[in-house]
């Protein structure tokens, strides 16, 4: 049993590399990624002046938000979201393995009684 063990977390150690660098996968990943980056891009907040500001701070602010939103945060979403994504993936396949465990320990006892 203790060998069918290593061989579940051995399967799992692999699975979860191919996950995170095989080209095919980062593919998947990426447009999976874009998708939730664009959607979070989207609903990106304003900010709004509670007393009226003279119109060049307005114009600066609104610069800065601008430039911001979508020069500075874009890849640091994208980066983000990848990383939610793969570990995801690495949780769903660990969750394999837990059950591939489970079904083994299970089998021993069935087998030892």
């Amino acid at each position: 049993m203790k060998k069918r063990l290593q061989e579940i977390l051995h399967q799992y150690k692999v699975d979860s590399y191919r996950l995170g660098h095989s080209p095919d996968s980062l593919q998947d990943i990426t447009k999976e990624c874009l998708h939730f980056s664009d959607d979070a891009l989207k609903n990106a907040y304003h900010y709004h002046f509670h007393k009226l500001p003279d119109a060049n701070r307005v114009e600066i602010i609104n610069m800065i938000n601008n430039y911001t939103v979508e020069a500075i945060l874009p890849p640091v979403v994208e980066k983000i979201m990848q990383r939610i994504v793969i570990l995801e993936r690495q949780h769903k396949a660990l969750l394999g393995a837990i059950e591939q465990v489970c079904e083994e320990l299970s089998d021993g006892e069935a087998g030892k009684a």
